[in-house]
């Protein structure tokens, strides 16, 4: 990610709008979210019956032509947002004037949240920002007023959660808190004028750009040439650009594929050309770095002196010798167990093994898996992440092509309407419900759930087909529908453990979006958990056998204010890239005041002690990040301790408890004779204090050594363990092989 930061809005309805601050400040860029789409037919199986196209509106603005006359060029320019499929869900206009001013008003709505900005910035003579001021509100209502200006080398900011101050002998470009898609195209204007160049960032970094590819664009008689370039540099991925070939270079698009797009207004009839240009670049940057970062493990391969994790019975246990084989668990052995054939070995020097780790609330991009695997996170459940681009994803990891996790998917059903999350499959009637659910069974999906505009007359019929289907039903609670509703048409599981704080509240109304998280905020801490009402609940969910997936990560933007950290990440916080930590310090939602912030702080609370209560009463929990990759799942399993769990017993429900959900215990979620050879090795001892399952020196996957250190120096971060047991190839004398 880089310098877009720029597109902190925009790519927030990328993520589940549980993670509002944490997801919103993963994908600072568009390039983390980018995934390859393969068409149909590539897949196998019957065509995806999803997203039918929806009318585009005429384009009301002309767009200039590369020969633009300087008139043509200062009239305003409107940029379309747009979800997959076509449908506009937001514009940005941009208004040049004559004494230089930039004005530009920025605005979207997706799944009833978005934001909205006014922008004035003025450029320098080297195109960087002179001066940025911008207004209005973030997804979640947290109010912004931000101003920047630089003047004679001379810097100074201030938003609401940071202010500085900082002098530069050279060009230098600000990168806002809360920017418009704007900056983005300023940004690639002035790296365009350095060509191979660096061009340092404020407050702090340095970006980088490189050009990948050219195309020409038609519109009627019209055309158009334009240009792919990569920026990098800050953040912890590439973002991609489509920019105009002209005297005066500007954004064209920005394309998310599968997810959003923007572009200039009435050009929307070449978004499909420049997507597939944009997959074939970033695919072979994609297997560079697969290549670069993961290693072979060839031959028989012995892990020396290691304290083995048993996660069933969530303890460690003695020292022992791991042999891995082909990307499989040959032995496990007690420590010094003569055993001979071995071709290479690892000294653990006494660390902890883990079996690898399980996120289970993820939204995966192409750019997501090697943090994943740097932060021992081997398997994810993704929750939402198209359903073209993640078979591609899937197909991609299994070649090798692309650093990901094992993938377990779960399928979106849902309707057209104000309240439509447009996600997963699209369905109008019965016969679209049983086709949709086939395909989901057709491509390994696990799970369904449903979204907040899925036909209310077909869920009954649509959950006893799924589950004919052997899928299991979960998610967030819809909307309207009840606890006890839910678990009598056949839901196992519940995402988010403020909705069923709701529940038990019996919201009147609030079924949606932004009004939905603040009545969680706001009522949750009036809740009784001695209530007849919390012990009935937990009742329904035992004789159901329901598991619950708290995020409770996710749920500390209640009490984040603006300036502060979300508690779950502060420890994180000083390895990450400079823009990622600032981000990380932005109010999520708008506190009004010290009681409202008293309030929402006890809110939070209290989940915690619920998430306590149904451990203890026997529910099944499930660890989700839904965040920052690798670093989310990290986070929960500090919450769950927060919460009272025991370090041991955190591991597990990562571990152990994640693959019998999944139902992928006979290969993983343990470390034994047979299984996949999922491992992490890690520094000190995370069954006694859960803050050491951060110290990865070590993971295997997929037949592959991964040390996380290098991932992580690619990626912009500061190592915690910045050196790792090595590799060693054990030489004995030449023998002759006999039958």
């Amino acid at each position: 990610m880089n310098c877009n930061a720029l597109f902190f809005s925009f790519t927030r309805r990328l993520n589940s709008r549980r993670a509002a601050g944490l997801s919103l400040t993963l994908n600072l860029a568009l390039g983390l979210a980018l995934s390859a789409l393969a068409p149909p037919a590539a897949l196998g199986g019957p065509a995806l019956p999803t997203r039918r196209p929806l009318p585009v509106t005429p384009a009301t603005a002309t767009a200039a032509p590369e020969a633009a006359t300087p008139a043509a060029a200062a009239q305003a320019l409107r940029y379309l947002i747009l979800a997959d499929g076509g449908r506009e869900i937001g514009e940005q206009t941009v208004e040049r004037q004559a004494d230089g001013l930039i004005k530009v008003h920025y605005a979207f709505k997706e799944d009833g949240l978005g934001p909205v900005l006014d922008a004035e910035i003025r450029l320098a003579a080297d195109g960087t920002l002179s001066s940025y001021r911008a207004s209005g509100r973030r997804p979640y209502g947290a109010p912004v007023n931000e101003s920047f200006s630089n003047s004679s080398g001379h810097a100074q900011w201030q938003t609401g959660s940071d202010n500085g101050a900082k002098n530069s002998s050279g060009p230098a470009f600000y990168m806002p808190l809360d920017a418009v898609p704007e900056v983005a195209s300023l940004s690639v204007a002035a790296m365009i004028r350095r060509p191979g160049g660096k061009l340092a960032l404020l407050p702090a970094g340095s970006l980088a750009q490189r050009r990948l590819d050219e195309q020409v664009v038609m519109r009627g008689n019209m055309s158009q040439r334009v240009q792919l370039v990569t920026q990098s540099g800050s953040g912890f991925a590439p973002a991609f650009y489509w920019a105009t070939i002209s005297t005066q270079p500007r954004l064209f698009a920005a394309i998310v594929p599968g997810k959003m797009t923007i572009i200039e207004d009435g050009w929307q009839a070449s978004e499909k050309m420049l997507a597939a240009r944009q997959r074939q670049a970033e695919s072979r940057m994609l297997n560079e770095m697969a290549m670069r970062l993961q290693h072979p493990l060839n031959g028989l391969t012995v892990i020396r002196n290691t304290r083995v994790f048993d996660s069933e019975k969530a303890q460690l246990g003695a020292a022992s010798d791991v042999y891995l084989l082909r990307g499989k668990i040959a032995a496990v052995l007690p420590a010094g167990t003569p055993m001979q054939g071995a071709e290479a070995e690892i000294d653990a020097g006494g660390r902890v093994m883990l079996p690898g780790l399980f996120d289970m609330h993820a939204r995966l991009g192409r750019w997501d898996g090697a943090l994943y695997l740097a932060a021992g996170v081997t398997s994810v459940r993704d929750v939402g992440s198209d359903n073209l681009e993640l078979q591609q994803l899937i197909d991609e990891q299994q070649s090798g092509k692309a650093m990901a996790p094992h993938i377990a998917a779960l399928g979106i059903l849902d309707g057209e309407g104000p309240e439509s999350a447009y996600q997963g499959i699209l369905v109008r009637d019965a016969a679209e419900v049983r086709s949709g659910i086939d395909w989901y069974a057709q491509h390994g999906y696990v799970e369904l759930k449903f979204g907040p505009a899925f036909p209310a007359a077909l869920s009954r019929d649509a959950l006893a087909y799924a589950l004919s289907r052997g899928l299991r039903i979960g998610g967030q609670l819809p909307p309207a529908l009840r606890v006890q509703d839910a678990l009598d048409q056949g839901f196992s599981e519940f995402d988010h453990l403020d909705l069923l704080a709701l529940d038990l509240l019996s919201p009147a109304g609030a079924t949606h979006g932004l009004e939905r998280s603040m009545m969680a905020a706001d009522k949750t801490a009036a809740l009784d958990l001695n209530a007849k009402a919390v012990q009935d609940l937990i009742a329904q969910l035992k004789q159901h056998a329901a598991s619950v997936e708290p995020t409770l990560t996710a749920l500390a933007f209640f009490k984040q204010r603006e300036g502060e950290l979300n508690e779950a990440l502060a420890p994180l916080a000083e390895r990450l890239p400079a823009d990622v930590r600032r981000r990380l310090q932005a109010g999520v939602i708008k506190i009004a005041d010290h009681a409202a912030a008293l309030r929402y702080k006890a809110s939070y609370d209290k989940l915690l002690q619920l998430n306590a209560l149904l451990y203890r009463a026997g529910i099944a929990l499930l660890a989700g990040g839904d965040g920052l990759p690798g670093f989310g799942l990290q986070a929960e399993l500090r919450q769950f301790v927060k919460a009272g769990l025991s370090p041991a017993q955190a591991l597990q429900l990562a571990s152990w408890q994640a693959a019998v959900h999944l139902r992928a215990q006979a290969e993983r979620g343990s470390i034994a004779s047979g299984k996949l050879a999922d491992l992490l090795l890690v520094d000190g001892d995370p069954t006694r204090d859960i803050n050491d399952v951060r110290k990865v020196a070590l993971v295997i996957t997929h037949g592959k050594l991964i040390y996380p250190h290098e991932v992580e120096q690619s990626l912009g971060i500061v190592p915690l363990v910045p050196t790792a047991p090595l590799l060693r190839t054990i030489v004995r004398p030449a023998q002759t092989l006999r039958p």
